[in-house]
């Protein structure tokens, strides 16, 4: 693992794009787009001996020209054509590239691959490489966008490393529909050079990145990889989303990436033993980033769930047990301050079905109940809107008790312009708040499985095994011998004291 000169690509100061273009949506034009509009403010010089400017910007015929050596290379030329690019760079001192073509896995004139070629090209002067096959990278906190991506990216704490450019674009979609940014976001390609445990190394002692989110469809240097992962989910939040769970899928990302994906029991071993947390959707890779993020730290599996309706607490339920987790049993002295302070047609028991029209002071009045019945380790608070009493201000009125307590609280606010309002309301307070009663059990489940993580993380292996006993008859004798014997004779009695008592 290594992290050699991979400041020059996360943060330059200074660009070159080579096979930048003024042809419409090629490649090169959308490149050049983004890097200009991503607000970068070092030299972005585009090169291309058929242009004299691209997009207004002076162009350059080849790399001999260029004023100055660029710290990134961004390279989006036919796969012929790379390494002898990557030796121009090199020799001019570039220090790392981006390499955007797909196809390098062809032959070259001399037998070896495109891709292998432009490793050997790039070795002498140290030169890193991200891709080839990829869609780039956004760094939005120094304005660079070198990527044919589709979206801007705002800026943010979460850094995105994914395996697959199609993944690539569709997050950053699906991010942007719900104001998420990023620290970093980087596309891997084939990771001929720079891969997983590079990034995650690099990212792990980065300050501006608080968690970091992985699509995995293959690993190549897994201990690489393990060793900058259990680093990295020391000090931050890092989620996995693997793909090729079963043999079909395996065998369609190694025709993707062209590496096995590996057992998934492997897989699913070493993330938990790096202190990391699998999630298996993509919503659930930013849910996750939430609940991490916002969840007041959670030390055990028992739910306590409070409701207005008994069937979202059926649902929850029904989740809970299947997904490992379990429904906490409320003590007698809870149940009889319950009593107290709910209608007599309450469901006494757990779920706590408060009944359709609970005003806030209800649920207020049940929720520090719950808060204090050390049988519930988390809440999950569920409600369906109703005529009777305003989502908005039930939310108003349970805010201050939830910023105030202990354990951690899970809502789901069902609906949606009825509840639009109040759920925007705990988002801003920063309450973990979720769509659905199986999203907000899910989320509960995701700090139980983070927690058992870290336990792993922080275990160490014992200094010998435990059904080790030592014989300290034999150690004495030797030691007994040695004190009186001539050194000429030390090497032969212990070898022979030794193997004698084994």
């Amino acid at each position: 693992m290594s992290i050699r000169n991979l400041e020059y690509m996360f943060r330059p100061r200074s660009v070159a794009l080579i096979g930048a273009s003024n042809r419409l949506k090629s490649v090169g034009a959308t490149v050049m787009k983004n890097l200009l509009a991503g607000g970068f403010e070092g030299p972005i010089m585009p090169v291309n001996p058929k242009y004299e400017a691209i997009q207004g910007v002076l162009a350059y015929p080849d790399v001999a020209s260029l004023p100055q050596a660029p710290d990134l290379a961004v390279i989006c030329t036919p796969p012929a054509t790379v390494t002898g690019l990557i030796a121009d760079l090199s020799q001019r001192g570039t220090k790392a590239a981006v390499v955007l073509t797909a196809g390098l896995d062809a032959a070259s004139k001399d037998g070896t691959t495109y891709q292998q070629a432009m490793l050997n090209a790039a070795r002498p002067n140290l030169m890193r490489i991200l891709g080839p096959n990829c869609v780039g990278l956004v760094a939005p906190r120094i304005g660079l966008n070198a990527s044919f991506a589709h979206a801007a990216v705002k800026p943010g704490h979460i850094a995105f490393l994914t395996q697959s450019g199609a993944l690539a674009t569709a997050v950053l979609d699906w991010a942007k529909s719900r104001d998420i940014g990023f620290s970093h976001f980087v596309s891997l390609g084939n990771s001929a050079d720079v891969d997983f445990g590079d990034v995650i190394d690099y990212l792990g002692s980065d300050p501006a990145t608080r968690s970091i989110l992985l699509y995995v469809e293959s690993i190549k240097h897994a201990r690489k990889f393990m060793s900058a992962a259990r680093a990295a989910a020391r000090n931050k939040t890092v989620i996995v989303l693997k793909a090729g769970r079963v043999a079909e899928g395996a065998k369609a990302a190694a025709s993707h990436t062209g590496a096995l994906a590996g057992s998934d029991d492997v897989y699913d071993a070493a993330i938990r033993r790096a202190g990391m947390l699998r999630v298996y959707t993509i919503e659930d890779l930013f849910d996750a980033v939430e609940t991490l993020g916002r969840a007041k730290p959670n030390m055990g599996d028992r739910l306590a769930i409070l409701t207005n309706g008994g069937g979202p607490g059926v649902m929850a339920t029904d989740m809970a047990i299947e997904r490992g987790a379990r429904i906490a049993t409320l003590s007698d002295k809870t149940i009889s301050k319950l009593d107290a302070v709910l209608p007599p047609t309450w469901s006494h028991g757990n779920p706590v079905d408060i009944i359709g029209d609970a005003p806030g002071e209800r649920y207020v009045a049940a929720l520090n109940i719950l808060q204090e019945d050390d049988g519930a380790d988390a809440i999950l608070f569920l409600h369906a809107p109703t005529a009777i009493s305003s989502s908005l201000e039930i939310a108003e009125a349970m805010i201050p008790s939830l910023n105030t307590m202990k354990k951690p609280v899970f809502a789901s606010w069902l609906g949606a312009d009825a509840v639009v309002e109040a759920r925007r309301a705990f988002m801003l307070a920063g309450i973990p708040t979720y769509q659905s009663p199986e999203d907000g059990v899910n989320a509960f489940v995701q700090t139980i499985n983070f927690r058992r993580n870290q336990e792993s993380l922080m275990e160490i292996p014992p200094s010998f095994s435990s059904d080790f006993t030592p014989d300290t008859d034999a150690a004495r004798s030797v030691i007994n011998c040695l004190t009186s014997a001539p050194m000429e004779q030390i090497s032969g009695i212990a070898q022979e004291r030794i193997s004698g008592s084994s």
